[in-house]
């Protein structure tokens, strides 16, 4: 018995998807498990990041934050970012279909690999405006800004109070205040 051949691993999609238990992505196709929970400490981070999106977006009327939610792209891949800013109403309830104009992505040592470069390279792909890699055990957080089609590095934020243009309004996010 040999390795599996690229050939024979199985494909999935959404109708795949819809009937899994617990939390999952799917990404080309590829099954990616959410689990086990984050951590506490991401789960702070997370916190501190969704409540200051919402403080900084209540006078916006277009732009609103939400916390994990499935972003489905095309029939065999739906991710979950973090948190992320959507600048339009859905058009579904229980899911999105156009890209966040904000995404950050917290890591974790299980999700290093899928957030710096699988999900990197997709949401450039799928034109996410902003993309923030979250490191809390380091207390970093890369910033990316898409500029022609391709993400630029704007700052590795730890303290800083960093600008993002959002399609109908602007933020100052505080790096500073999602550590604590």
């Amino acid at each position: 018995m040999g390795l599996l051949k690229i050939e024979e691993i199985p494909v999935y999609g959404y109708e795949d998807y819809k009937r899994w238990e617990g939390r999952w992505e799917l990404i080309n196709g590829v099954a990616y498990a959410m689990s086990p929970a984050p951590s506490i400490k991401h789960q702070k981070v997370s916190d501190n990041i969704a409540w200051q999106l919402n403080q900084l977006l209540r006078d916006c009327k277009k732009c609103f934050s939400l916390l994990p939610v499935d972003w489905k792209i095309d029939e065999n891949t739906i991710v979950q970012p973090d948190n992320l800013v959507i600048c339009y109403e859905p058009e579904k309830e229980e899911y999105i279909t156009k890209a966040p104009t904000l995404i950050f992505e917290i890591l974790s040592k299980s999700t290093v690999m899928k957030d710096t470069k699988i999900k990197y390279e997709l949401y450039e792909k799928e034109g996410v405006n902003h993309y923030v890699i979250v490191d809390p055990s380091e207390k970093v957080a890369k910033v990316f800004k898409l500029k022609n089609g391709r993400y630029e590095k704007i700052k590795d934020a730890q303290n800083e109070k960093i600008k993002m243009d959002l399609k109908e309004c602007e933020i100052e996010f505080d790096f500073s205040l999602i550590w604590a």
